[in-house]
C-alpha cells in the first residue's frame, strides 16, 4: 500500500537490515561474504542435506522426475539446493533497506509471476521509457481494494525491462507493522514511504516506486474507479528534483475490478485500526473465497518520463514547481487512463 512519501519519517524506518539474517551490505559497493568458523556447523550440516537431497534425486525418484518435471530438471534441482544451502548458512547478502536480491528473484518474482501472466494475463508496454542504469521513479494510479497492482508493477518491470531492473517500492507504515507481511516487504525491496529514504534510493541509481493516492486510492468506492484521488502535497516530486532523475508516469488498468468495493463498514475498520473494511460482490459473504480477486485482463503503461535533470537541487524547494510537476505528472496519468480504457475491449479478455 503506497502512500505518497511524506507519511513517514526515516526515524520511524528500523535500523539498517533490519529482519534479515544475512549479511547487510552498502548498496553503493561491498565484498563477498561467507559464513566464519562460528557458522561452520551450520554449513555442514546443509552441505549434508543438499548431498542427501542430490542423492535421492539422481535415483529411482530421479528417473520419475524425468517424465514428471520434464528435461531440465536436474539444473533447476541444483540450483534450488544451492539456494537452500546459501539460506540456511547465512550466506547471502542484503542491502543497508533489508533488501534481499536473491530471496525476491528465487521466491517472491517466481511465485507472483504466475498471476501475472497466467491469471491477469498483463500487457506491458513502454517499459523501455525506464533508463537501463541509474535512478528513476516510477508513479502510478493505485486502485483494487488490496495492492496487487502495485507487486504485478514490480513483477512487470523486472521481466519486461531489457535490464531486469528492480523496482524499491514505497509502503505505507501499516505494511511494516504487520507480523511477517513488514518482514517480508523489507526482503522484497519496500521501504517506509518517506522523503529520506526515497531520496537515499534514487540517489544511488535505483528504481523506485510511488503511488501517490495511497489508502484513498486503493480504498475508494467503485464508482469513482478510474478517478484519480488528491496526490498529497507532491512530497515524490521534491526526492526526484533533489536527486536529478526522471519520473516515469504510470497507467494501470485492471486493477479497479480485482475487488470491486460497493461499501466500507468505517465503523469496524476503525475499530480494527484499518484505513477501511471493503465490502464487495464476493466479500465476506463467501467467507475466505471472497479474497479471490476477480480475473480481469491488465494493461500496464508507461510513459515517457519526465526530466528533472534540468533543475538545480534546490528546486524541491520552489512550492510552484512542485505543484506544476505533480499536476504534470497526475494529468499524465489520468488521461492514459482514460485511452487505456477508450481502447479496452473487454473486462476479462
Amino acid at each position: 500500500m503506497k502512500p505518497d512519501q511524506e507519511t513517514g519519517s526515516a526515524q520511524d524506518r528500523p535500523g539498517p537490515g533490519a529482519g534479515a539474517t544475512g549479511k547487510v551490505i552498502p548498496i553503493e559497493s561491498a565484498p563477498s561474504w561467507a559464513p566464519g568458523p562460528a557458522g561452520q556447523g551450520t554449513a555442514d550440516f546443509a552441505g549434508r542435506l543438499a548431498e542427501g537431497l542430490g542423492t535421492l534425486l539422481a535415483g529411482r525418484v530421479g528417473t520419475a522426475a524425468d517424465g514428471l518435471f520434464g528435461k531440465g530438471w536436474e539444473n533447476r534441482a541444483a540450483d534450488g539446493l544451492a539456494f537452500l544451502r546459501r539460506r540456511i548458512t547465512g550466506d547471502y547478502e542484503v542491502d543497508e533497506f533489508g533488501f534481499d536480491r536473491e530471496l525476491t528473484e528465487q521466491v517472491f518474482l517466481t511465485a507472483l509471476r504466475p498471476l501475472a501472466e497466467k491469471y491477469f494475463r498483463i500487457e506491458v508496454r513502454g517499459v523501455e521509457h525506464i533508463p537501463a542504469e541509474g535512478g528513476a521513479l516510477v508513479v502510478a494510479n493505485h486502485s483494487g481494494v488490496v495492492p496487487l497492482d502495485a507487486l504485478m508493477t514490480q513483477v512487470a518491470i523486472h521481466d519486461h525491462h531489457p535490464a531486469g531492473r528492480h523496482l524499491r517500492m514505497l509502503a505505507a507504515d501499516l505494511v511494516f507493522v504487520l507480523p511477517l507481511i513488514g518482514e517480508l516487504a523489507r526482503k522484497s525491496g519496500h521501504t517506509l514511504a518517506c522523503n529520506e529514504d526515497a531520496q537515499a534510493l534514487l540517489e544511488r541509481g535505483e528504481v523506485v516506486g510511488v503511488w501517490p493516492e495511497g489508502f484513498k486510492g486503493i480504498g475508494k468506492p467503485f464508482a469513482d474507479r478510474y478517478k484519480l484521488q488528491r496526490f498529497g502535497r507532491g512530497g515524490f516530486v521534491a526526492s526526484a528534483l533533489r536527486a536529478g532523475v526522471p519520473i516515469v508516469p504510470c497507467s494501470i488498468v485492471g486493477a479497479e475490478e480485482t475487488y470491486p468495493m460497493l461499501g466500507n463498514v468505517k465503523s469496524l475498520a476503525r475499530l480494527l485500526g484499518l484505513p477501511y473494511l471493503p465490502i464487495t460482490p464476493t466479500f465476506p459473504w463467501l467467507g475466505p473465497l471472497g479474497a479471490i480477486p476477480l480475473p480481469t485482463k491488465w494493461t500496464i503503461q508507461f510513459g515517457e518520463p519526465i526530466r528533472t535533470d534540468g533543475y538545480p537541487p534546490e528546486a524541491a524547494e520552489d512550492p510552484m514547481l512542485v505543484f506544476n510537476l505533480t499536476d504534470e505528472v497526475r494529468e499524465t496519468i489520468q488521461h492514459t487512463l482514460y485511452e487505456l480504457l477508450v481502447a479496452r475491449r473487454s473486462l476479462f479478455f
